[in-house]
C-alpha cells in the first residue's frame, strides 16, 4: 500500500532511525472504529528485515543515548511532556476513535502519559549510586547503576498513549534504547507519543515503533542477542509465553499482566459513598482496566444498600460513542470482549446471580454496529461462576455478600491474579489488617484512584513481576555494577 492510503496513520508506520516508514514489503493491516465497525486507518506489518532494521537503529541510538549526560536526557524527557500536554486534544480525539474511550477519559490518559515523561526526567537526574566502606584503608568500594541496554516493549490497546509511555520515559530515564510494539488495535496513540519524543529532540534510534504480527514480532525481538530486557502490559497467558521466550536467553523482564481486583466493603464503610464509587471506576473504560474494581465483596448488613445504589448508578451512565461529549462509557474495543461479556453474564445467570442493571446492548444505541455491552450489574454471584475466577475485562460487575472477616480475606485471595485490591472501612485497625492481609501489589483504602506516575504499579503472583513509575520503577532498566580499587 502507498503510505497515502494508510487513513488515520498516513503520516506515520513504523519509527526506525528517526524517519517514518512502510513496511519493506508494503504490507499492512486495518484499524477499525469500534463504535462503528469501519475502517479508521492501516498500520504497517513489519517483516524481518523491518525487525532487524529496528534493532540495527537501536543499537546504535544506545550508543549515543548511554553517553548522553543524566540533565540532557532529562531535559528530553521534559520537552516531551510539555509537548504531550500542548496536543491533548489532537492525541485524545485519536486515542477515542481507536478504542472507543469517551473523549474526556482519552484526554485524560494523555495528561497521565505526560506526567510519565515529567517524573522520569526528575528520576533521570536522581540515578544515585553508593559507596561502601572498606576493611582496609587503601580500598575504596562503590556501586553504579548503568542502562541495561536494548529494551523490547510490548503494551495493550486499553491505555495505549499511557502504557508505552511508562515503558518508553522509563528506559529513556536509565540510558537505554527502545524497540516499542503498540498494540495493533490502537498503534496510533503510541505513534504520536513518538512524534512528541522527536519533535523534543530525542535522538535517532533511540527509541524506534513496529507494529504488525504480534507473535511474530515479540519472539524474534525476545530471542534476538541484541535485546538486554523485555518489558510487557499484557494479558497472564501471553506473560507467561514472554517468560519462557524471554528465560532462554536470560534476559531481564517486568510485566504488568492479567488483574481481577476484589473489594471488601466491610460493615462500618460508607455504604453509599462506596457503592457510587466503586461503579464509577468499574465502568471506567468499559471495564477494560488490569487494575479495575473487578469482585465486589460487601458484608451482609449492608449488602441489600449497596447493591440498590450500585444498580442506581450504573442505570445513569450515559453510554454512546466515545467522541460525544456526554457519553461516560463507550463502546467496547473489539468484538472479543464484547462476546466475551455475553458469555459471562449468560453464566453467572445460569448459576443463580440476579441482574440489576444492564444485560445486553444498550436499547439507547441505534443499530446493530459498533461493540456496545450496557453497564451490567449482578448480584448474588456464586464463586463458582466464570465472572469471579477469570479476569472478565468488560463492563459486567459481579456482586456478592460476606459475613466474617477471614471469609473476606479468603475470598479476596481465592485467585492467582494479585495486581490491585480495594476495601471501604471506617476502622483503622480492619483497613490495616485487611491491607496486610490481601495478597496484591496495590492496596486502596476508601480510595479507588491508585495509579499515578508517582505511585509504583504492579502486581503478584499471575499479575506479574516488577513496577511501573513510582521511586522503584527506573530500577529495571538499570544494572548495579560493584568496582573495587586498590590505591597504589
Amino acid at each position: 500500500m502507498k503510505r497515502e492510503d494508510f487513513g488515520l496513520y498516513r503520516d506515520w508506520g513504523l519509527f526506525v532511525a528517526g524517519a517514518w516508514r512502510g513496511a519493506s514489503d508494503g504490507g499492512a493491516r486495518e484499524v477499525l472504529d469500534p463504535a462503528t465497525e469501519e475502517i479508521l486507518g492501516w498500520i504497517p506489518v513489519a517483516t524481518q528485515a523491518d525487525l532487524d532494521a529496528a534493532l540495527a537503529s537501536a543499537k546504535d541510538g544506545f550508543q549515543v543515548w548511554r553517553r548522553t549526560s543524566p540533565w540532557e536526557r532529562a531535559a528530553v524527557l521534559r520537552r516531551t511532556a510539555d509537548l504531550i500536554r500542548s496536543r491533548e486534544q489532537e492525541i485524545g480525539r485519536l486515542m477515542s476513535q481507536e478504542t472507543g474511550k469517551p473523549l474526556a477519559q482519552a484526554c485524560g490518559e494523555t495528561r497521565d502519559a505526560a506526567d510519565q515523561f515529567e517524573w522520569y526526567a526528575g528520576e533521570t537526574q536522581r540515578i544515585y549510586g553508593q559507596t561502601l566502606e572498606s576493611r582496609l584503608p587503601e580500598v575504596r568500594m562503590h556501586i553504579r547503576y548503568e542502562p541495561v541496554g536494548i529494551v523490547a516493549a510490548f503494551s495493550a490497546w486499553n491505555f495505549p498513549a499511557l502504557l508505552p509511555s511508562r515503558k518508553i520515559a522509563a528506559a529513556l530515564g536509565a540510558g537505554c534504547s527502545i524497540v516499542a510494539k503498540p498494540a495493533s488495535e490502537a498503534a496510533g496513540s503510541c505513534m504520536a507519543i513518538v512524534q512528541a519524543l522527536a519533535d523534543a529532540g530525542c535522538p535517532a534510534g533511540v527509541v524506534n515503533v513496529v507494529t504488525g504480527d504480534s507473535r511474530f514480532i515479540a519472539e524474534y525481538l525476545v530471542r534476538s542477542p541484541l535485546v538486554a530486557k523485555v518489558s510487557l502490559t499484557g494479558s497472564t497467558a501471553v506473560g507467561r509465553q514472554m517468560l519462557h521466550l524471554a528465560a532462554d536467553g536470560i534476559k531481564r523482564v517486568s510485566m504488568e499482566l492479567g488483574g481481577h481486583a476484589p473489594v471488601l466493603v466491610f460493615e462500618d464503610a460508607d455504604v453509599e459513598f462506596a457503592a457510587d464509587q466503586c461503579a464509577r471506576f468499574k465502568y471506567r473504560n468499559a471495564g477494560q482496566v488490569c487494575a479495575s474494581p473487578s469482585r465486589f465483596y460487601v458484608h451482609e448488613s449492608i449488602y441489600g444498600r449497596f447493591c440498590t445504589t450500585f444498580a442506581e448508578v450504573t442505570k445513569s451512565l450515559k453510554v454512546g460513542p466515545g467522541l460525544d461529549p456526554e457519553t461516560q462509557v463507550g463502546p467496547m474495543a473489539n468484538r472479543r470482549g464484547l462476546e466475551n461479556a455475553q458469555r459471562l453474564v449468560a453464566d453467572a445467570l445460569d448459576r443463580g446471580a440476579r441482574l440489576l442493571a444492564g444485560g445486553g446492548r444498550p436499547p439507547q444505541i441505534a443499530g446493530t454496529k459498533g461493540y456496545y455491552f450496557a453497564p451490567t450489574a449482578l448480584a448474588d454471584v456464586p464463586d463458582d461462576a466464570s465472572i469471579m475466577r477469570h479476569e472478565p475485562f468488560c463492563p459486567v460487575a459481579p456482586i456478592a455478600p460476606f459475613a466474617t472477616f477471614d471469609e473476606a480475606i479468603a475470598r479476596a485471595n481465592g485467585t492467582e491474579y494479585g495486581l490491585a485490591s480495594y476495601l471501604f472501612s471506617r476502622s483503622l485497625k480492619t483497613a490495616t489488617l485487611a491491607s496486610e492481609a490481601i495478597h496484591a501489589g496495590m492496596v486502596g483504602v476508601n480510595e479507588l484512584a491508585i495509579a499515578s506516575a508517582e505511585m509504583p504499579f504492579g502486581g503478584v503472583g499471575a499479575s506479574g513481576v516488577g513496577r511501573e513509575g513510582g521511586p522503584l520503577g527506573i530500577r529495571d532498566y538499570l544494572e548495579a555494577k560493584f568496582v573495587k580499587t586498590r590505591l597504589a
